[in-house]
């Protein structure tokens, strides 16, 4: 990001009045975040669910949010410490424009908070892609990630990477580097679909993160850090063999596992019924079955949705491919 020294230079040669909109309506797509053994580091976008944001140029100075619909009231409207906001007011201090005019925000959550799918980040590049398209697309993705890492670190206390990169960016990304930030797109194997089942339990992340161990046996790292290459290299080969058996978490699946009722259950389910791989999405409590085509990954999310209502668990099923587009402008 840019300290007011860098801002002025930026807006000689980058921003043109004429460019700037009234009006953006802005999607971003929810995430798979680990892509189950690569723990902060890797993680992809799919088609839904996902959030919307609507931004509106006002002459009065300053970020607003008028209305959030679909939080059950949980989201902060102060725009200090809700992430669209705050992101979205940070863009346009660094840009030099925060006196010239204000934003008025609409949210828009077509996803559960606390699902393990990147609901924080959905909202947040949702609100970062949005201004930035507002004033002209001054900035690129590239440019923008910063601002989305910042968002993280407003929502959840942890300005992780692993959903906002594949959500700005879209596809599957790997997080080689925070410092410096270095953020590789890898290849999407064409015909790689996700069943995601959301059970309604309530998997807090900070709590799922306070499970995990500080310290691994070396036995552990060693097969988790094959696993990693295994899956890039598979991803690379586009071996789908290869892919489904590095899909295999030896460090958190085992911990967080405890906290998602019919865990065990529902991989079973899954694998039974032609998963290349399974596991938890994010910190949970999303499973994620990684399969070979659309038809499979739908059979796994209904017979795992039959499975948790005789439990009587209610849930949430998604079925999509790997989203390579990232967020898209709506009107």
């Amino acid at each position: 990001m840019n300290d007011d020294r860098s801002a002025e230079p930026m807006i000689d040669q980058r921003i043109n009045r004429d460019n700037i909109l009234e009006q953006v309506r802005v999607f971003a797509p929810a995430t798979v975040a680990n892509m189950i053994c690569g723990f902060d580091v890797l993680g992809f976008a799919v088609d839904a669910p996902g959030d919307e944001v609507t931004m509106t140029k006002v002459d009065r100075p300053g970020v607003r949010i008028n209305s959030i619909e679909g939080d059950d009231g949980r989201l902060p409207l102060d725009p200090d410490q809700n992430t669209v906001s705050a992101c979205a007011m940070k863009v346009l201090e660094d840009l030099g424009l925060a006196d010239e005019f204000g934003i008025e925000i609409e949210l828009v959550k077509h996803m559960p908070i606390g699902s393990g799918l990147g609901s924080s980040s959905a909202s947040t590049v949702a609100g970062v892609y949005a201004i930035n398209a507002l004033l002209g697309n001054p900035l690129s993705k590239e440019e923008l990630l910063p601002y989305c890492i910042e968002g993280e670190k407003i929502a959840c206390g942890h300005g992780h990477a692993d959903n906002v990169a594949p959500a700005l960016m879209g596809g599957i990304t790997l997080i080689r580097s925070y410092d410096p930030l270095d953020i590789i797109a890898l290849p999407v194997p064409e015909g790689m679909y996700a069943g995601i089942v959301f059970p309604h339990v309530d998997v807090p992340t900070r709590d799922a993160r306070q499970l995990i161990k500080e310290r691994i046996a070396l036995k552990d790292a060693v097969v988790q850090w094959g696993n990693v290459a295994g899956l890039i290299a598979g991803l690379y080969r586009n071996d789908f063999s290869l892919i489904g058996r590095s899909m295999q978490d030896v460090i958190i699946e085992p911990v967080r596992a405890i906290l998602i009722p019919q865990f065990a259950e529902m991989k079973e389910i899954a694998m039974a019924n032609g998963a290349l791989s399974f596991g938890i999405s994010g910190s949970g409590p999303s499973v994620v079955a990684i399969t070979q085509s659309e038809e499979v990954a739908q059979t796994i999310t209904n017979e795992i949705k039959k499975h948790l209502d005789k439990q009587e668990i209610e849930s949430n099923t998604y079925v999509s491919s790997v989203n390579v587009e990232g967020p898209r402008i709506l009107n």
